[in-house]
């Protein structure tokens, strides 16, 4: 964003220097990225009178000039009446206009950055000697206009400096704005030097026409006005419309105004456009004007204006060439059914304001700031005046803006007033008032402020503020506050524009003792640690998700909160779980050539089942969630090496894991992206305590994020996890002196039977040995198109009073054996 330090001197008086103005505005207002000095690119432009002007003999362009400079410009050749004779081959030249005249050793400000500037001299064309150029608005670099040379306007002598005529002896700020976003009023040369006054130590007076906030109206000849309806108020909280005639399309604005817009970036086109532009950059309102007659003949000859939201599909041609396709989730301006005009972005194609216009209709109003964030990003459009509007202009400025405009119309391209404002004002609000103490003040910020100071200071901004007592003050933020709503907010704007670094620093007066981490925390941390050791790495992904996503993993939207202020058009909803977020990073990790590789995250989830906390915000759900894949082929499931870093975890935090198979699809979120019938649910059998679910995914789903055939993971809750291992009690036990043994058994078993009930089988005959035991899967084998399958298991059995004799190991097989046979009608390959 670019600002004007002249402009801003219209409006407040900057008693400092260039420097520390900037050093000032950056330490309490915003970062300024460059400061442009302009003035040098128009030293030694002279404003001159054209006295005389004749044909060039031989050229069908070309004319000789003399021009009268007020005898201002040395070392110049002159007649004897003191002239400067200049060739000229503009078509506008003639005698008696002023003019902006380069005299020699001059630099064109065209060219003024360039690596070789064009520097003029005298030389001769076609045998005539001319001193210098007579330039055109382009050639000095103000504005895209080569069809003529410049005709000054300014009430000003021959002689005159033309960079004073036209305050060029400016600086213009160049803005980092992001850090302005809650600042709508900043946005404005009106706001931005209210700011200026305010940090300098001086009040700012808000010029009288934009504090009438229900201003009035000259109309001639009135006529009935259109009719306005915001169909849906959350779209916008008011719009406004009036009608003018007489209004000249081809009429220009005067130069000083058109100057002003393209020192800050913007290009003047006519007087009707220009002053939209002008008090949008003067105020921050963004105005926009339609072609009457084309409005009234989209809707069939009547003007009826409809704010409301787009028609899927329906499509819209802007001001710039282009048919966008239109959602629901973009606010349109309609004349009757049909859209006319992208609100807050930009104009239709068909109601385009051209030479051959005469009736406008001139719109002022505010829309919701999140629904044009989404467009400005779905349909690349970043104007100056969506950039404004996605800021939260507030509704009251739109009618002394709308009333300046009329004026101004008036005075520059002749147009009329016919008709009263057509309005429609559904989001009027009261303000809001704030009462603190002096006391907390200084207490936040460290500071000394008085009562006095503080009233001050908030004058300076055009709060309203009062004493309550000696020591505590109520104030009310202006309409162009929004951002002001707590204490806290007064506060910061207190110390803000004093200079935080005008407060004594001290040190505060407080237990330096180092704080214990949580149990919780370290149990985190802890779980971080060992699933690294196990192989995995972790990711930090956003708590923000696409819509697309949540339903790739076969979530429901309507189960996740939607942002309204989405930072980006990806980051729409609170994601439920975190596994969507995880299978979003595998393929551009394995299109990146990683064959095989495990993520995992530890972080929160907002899922809408959980509901609100008492401060009405999403609650908070710590969850754990890990993914492992591999592109390579591998014999065996994905599901065991899921299974596999799960139960290392759960070793590692002292837990027994029971693994239970899932009946049906559970259908929660957590469950989603599982297929159930390759998933499993995970306790803690020492406190029986269910954690979550590991398993493989649904075809869908790995469809969906393009995931290697070979991909599985787990997500379990942190706070389960917590509770599980804060129940856990001391079952140490030392490590045996004597050695353990390992027997292989492969069961045939019906293809009903899983994994998990052999085990089950096996562990509750082994619970009577009075030996440590451990079973591990060695092998599932299937023959294809069989009703059976085989199940090997290794057995691990350890004695810590002896070494076992193969008897002994015998007797506990054979009772594992003939358990499996009876109770799971097993067979012993």
């Amino acid at each position: 964003m670019i600002i004007s330090v002249n402009w801003l001197k219209k409006f407040t008086n900057i008693d400092v220097t260039i420097d520390e103005l900037a050093t000032l505005i950056g330490s309490r207002l915003v970062e300024i990225e460059e400061v442009i000095d302009l003035g040098k690119k128009y030293q030694g432009i002279i404003v001159s009178k054209v006295v005389e002007c004749e044909k060039l003999e031989g050229s069908d362009h070309l004319n000789v000039t003399k021009i009268d400079d007020g005898g201002r410009a040395v070392d110049v050749e002159r007649d004897e009446n003191g002239l400067v004779q200049v060739v000229c081959g503009a078509p506008n030249v003639r005698a008696g206009m002023l003019v902006a005249w380069l005299p020699p050793n001059s630099t064109v400000p065209e060219s003024f950055n360039d690596k070789e500037p064009f520097v003029l001299g005298a030389r001769k064309l076609r045998g005539v000697m001319s001193n210098g150029m007579l330039a055109s608005a382009k050639e000095l670099d103000l504005f895209e206009d080569h069809t003529g040379i410049l005709e000054v306007d300014a009430d000003a002598a021959p002689g005159s400096d033309f960079a004073e005529v036209y305050e060029l002896n400016d600086y213009l700020l160049d803005i980092e704005n992001k850090s302005l976003t809650h600042r709508p009023d900043t946005f404005g040369i009106v706001g931005f030097a209210r700011e200026v006054a305010a940090i300098q130590g001086n009040a700012f007076h808000t010029p009288d026409w934009l504090n009438q906030l229900q201003p009035h109206l000259d109309v001639q000849d009135a006529i009935e006005a259109p009719s306005v309806t915001i169909d849906d108020p959350a779209l916008s909280d008011r719009y406004q419309a009036i009608i003018l005639n007489g209004a000249s399309g081809a009429a220009q604005s005067p130069i000083h105004i058109q100057s002003y817009l393209a020192r800050v970036g913007v290009r003047p086109i006519n007087a009707i456009v220009d002053v939209t532009n002008y008090l949008m950059m003067l105020t921050g309102q963004p105005l926009h004007a339609f072609d009457y007659d084309k409005v009234i003949a989209v809707a069939g000859g009547r003007a009826d204006i409809h704010v409301r939201a787009g028609h899927d599909k329906e499509t819209l041609e802007l001001l710039d060439g282009r048919t966008i396709e239109l959602t629901s989730e973009d606010i349109v301006i309609a004349s009757g059914d049909t859209a006319i005009g992208l609100a807050g972005a930009m104009g239709g194609a068909s109601t385009l304001i051209d030479n051959n216009t005469k009736n406008i209709i001139l719109e002022s109003a505010t829309f919701n700031l999140y629904n044009l964030r989404a467009t400005q990003m779905r349909h690349g459009i970043f104007s100056e005046a969506i950039t404004r509007f996605t800021k939260g202009q507030p509704a009251e400025l739109t009618a002394p803006v709308l009333a300046e405009a009329a004026r101004l119309m008036g005075e520059y391209a002749d147009a009329q007033v016919v008709t009263n404002v057509a309005e429609a004002y559904p989001g009027e609000k009261n303000p809001q008032q704030i009462v603190l103490s002096t006391k907390t003040i200084n207490d936040t910020l460290g500071s000394k402020f008085m009562s006095a100071d503080v009233i001050d200071t908030l004058h300076n901004v055009e709060f309203s503020t009062e004493l309550v007592d000696d020591f505590t003050v109520k104030t009310v933020a202006p309409y162009w506050r929004a951002d002001i709503h707590i204490a806290e907010d007064i506060i910061e704007e207190v110390g803000r524009l004093n200079g935080f670094d005008t407060i004594e620093p001290t040190l505060p007066l407080r237990d330096f003792t180092a704080v214990h981490p949580a149990e919780f925390d370290t149990l985190r941390a802890q779980i971080r640690k060992s699933l690294v050791r196990a192989g995995a790495n972790e990711v930090l992904t956003y708590s923000f998700v696409h819509g697309e996503v949540l339903k790739k993993a076969g979530q429901d939207v309507e189960n996740s909160y939607r942002i309204t202020n989405s930072i980006s058009p990806d980051l729409q909803y609170y994601r439920q779980t975190l596994t969507p977020s995880l299978l979003g990073l595998i393929y551009a990790n394995v299109k990146q050539g990683y064959d095989q590789f495990a993520i995992f995250e530890v972080n929160k989830t907002h899922p809408k089942q959980h509901g609100l906390t008492d401060e009405n915000v999403p609650e908070e759900v710590d969850m754990i969630a890990l993914t492992v894949t591999s592109k390579k082929v591998k014999n065996g499931s994905a599901y065991y090496d899921a299974k596999k870093m799960l139960d290392y975890l759960g070793v590692s935090l002292g837990l027994d894991l029971h693994y239970s198979p899932i009946d049906a699809d559970p259908n929660y979120a957590v469950s989603a992206p599982f297929e159930y019938r390759r998933a499993a649910l995970v306790t803690d059998r020492k406190t029986d305590t269910f954690i979550g679910i590991v398993g493989e995914y649904k075809k869908s789903v790995s469809r969906a994020f393009k995931l290697p055939e070979h991909t599985a993971g787990f997500e379990i809750g942190t706070l389960a996890l917590y509770q599980a291992v804060t129940k856990l009690t001391s079952d140490y036990m030392p490590l045996s002196r004597y050695p353990g043994t390992e027997r292989d058994i492969c069961f045939q078993v019906n293809q009903s039977i899983n994994y998990g009930d052999i085990v089950a089988c096996a562990e509750a005959v082994l619970q009577d040995s009075n030996l440590e035991t451990t079973i591990t899967p060695i092998d599932i084998y299937q023959a294809e198109n069989s009703n059976t399958k085989n199940v090997t298991i290794r057995i691990k059995l350890t004695a810590h009073d002896r070494t076992l004799t193969g008897d002994e190991i015998a007797v506990v097989m054979q009772r594992v054996v003939l358990a499996a046979v009876e109770r799971l009608r097993a067979t012993i390959v």
